[in-house]
């Protein structure tokens, strides 16, 4: 089960750098829980459609990944993103490490961990030097994002 988990995360991010959502979503079981501080929790078809609307608009867009590492049931991996964001057109540089939860060959659970106090004073410049820490911009932050994803699956 080793290598075929590694190469599961491994198919993955090779479609994320190619951005390729369907074979991202493919990879997921149809009830996958996906998590980070940005979108909080997304579970199913939400999680694809946020890859969906990821890939669609990104710009500038780069990937590498490492670190990939799995045993039979769970995984982790190490990547960093480099993109433009659209609401500033400040350049972003976002290291993410994610854990992952395998069931039948597939991720069942994709969680991204990443600072995003790092990724306001990136994405939002000073706004987010100085209040990106706080309760307030992070509840911004879920909250546009949730509601470019609902914008995305209603244009759909």
């Amino acid at each position: 089960m080793l290598p075929m988990h590694n190469a599961l995360i491994t198919e993955f991010y090779s479609a994320f750098q190619r951005l390729d959502a369907e074979a991202m979503s493919a990879c997921y079981t149809e009830d996958v829980l996906f998590s980070d501080p940005a979108f909080g929790e997304l579970r199913g078809r939400d999680a694809g459609d946020m890859w969906r609307m990821l890939t669609t608009r990104a710009r500038d867009f780069s990937l590498t990944f490492d670190q990939v590492h799995s045993d039979e049931s769970t995984g982790s991996a190490h990547w960093v993103a480099t993109y433009l964001f659209s609401q500033t057109g400040r350049t972003v540089v976002n290291h993410i490490q994610a854990r992952f939860v395998f069931r039948d060959g597939k991720i069942c659970e994709h969680h991204d961990h990443f600072d995003l106090w790092r990724w306001s004073r990136q994405a939002l410049g000073t706004q987010g030097l100085l209040l990106g820490w706080t309760p307030l911009v992070r509840n911004a932050v879920r909250a546009q994002a949730l509601k470019g994803l609902q914008a995305f699956q209603a244009s759909r």
